[in-house]
């Protein structure tokens, strides 16, 4: 580590397929999901420090917080290490892209956790996106999320178009529209859709929108707010 810092990489997750497949007695719901890493990234310079500082910058800065809130605080804490550590954030918050629980994951590798069974276990209890992230790559990923299997990448580098709307979506409210709504199973790939676009009436607009833009429906990431579509759909973006 030098002073300037050592650079970490947290690639954005795309959730490709959700299925919700039951719900534990202490509220967690279970999912069957096939997630892959994207180009998309944040950026983190860790810096020795006798004590947890962050500081946020990049395009997507606005409102991220800077205390225990933050995943990669907690990832420091659950690791036992300081540092100072400035997160350039590239990922929309709030879009089901895993921007925080990345970030938390690159601090675990770095402080040398690996993508062993345990780790993924005690990663989940951060955040479930935190144990896939963590192995990162294409993985099946089941249980509350801390159940990851590696799947073998695409033949082909393989591209989506990304549309994320300016809004923020709450992980934990989707989850429970989806309970109130009784567990409805998606007409597409993922389970969560129906109940995103209940409590959020504003994404029926986008995904009519991208689909009138480039003839295809598109897929929601996640519990939303970002929209994909495989392939390049420049007029999506339009």
């Amino acid at each position: 580590m030098t002073n300037r810092g050592l650079r970490l990489v947290a690639p954005a997750k795309l959730t490709v397929s959700l299925r919700v497949t039951g719900r534990r007695t202490d509220g967690f719901h279970l999912i069957d999901a096939e997630m892959v890493s994207l180009a998309l990234h944040d950026e983190l310079t860790v810096r020795p420090h006798d004590r947890i500082e962050l500081t946020i910058d990049g395009p997507y800065a606005a409102g991220v917080p800077t205390d225990r809130t933050n995943l990669v605080w907690r990832a420091l804490e659950l690791a036992e290490r300081t540092a100072h550590v400035t997160i350039t954030k590239r990922i929309p918050p709030g879009g089901g892209l895993g921007g925080g629980s990345t970030d938390a994951a690159a601090v675990l590798r770095w402080a040398g956790w690996g993508p062993t069974p345990q780790a993924l276990t005690i990663a989940a209890g951060l955040g479930a996106d935190v144990a896939y992230c963590l192995a990162g790559g294409r993985a099946r990923v089941r249980g509350i999320g801390e159940v990851v299997d590696p799947l073998a990448p695409l033949a082909e580098p393989h591209r989506y178009t990304l549309v994320a709307p300016p809004l923020h979506v709450s992980t934990p409210a989707v989850y429970q529209a989806w309970d109130v709504l009784g567990g409805p199973t998606g007409d597409g790939p993922n389970d969560l859709e129906a109940a995103a676009v209940h409590i959020y009436p504003e994404l029926e607009a986008w995904r009519d929108r991208i689909a009138d833009a480039c003839g295809v429906r598109p897929v929601l990431a996640g519990s939303g707010a970002t929209w994909f579509v495989a392939g390049e759909h420049e007029e999506a973006l339009a």
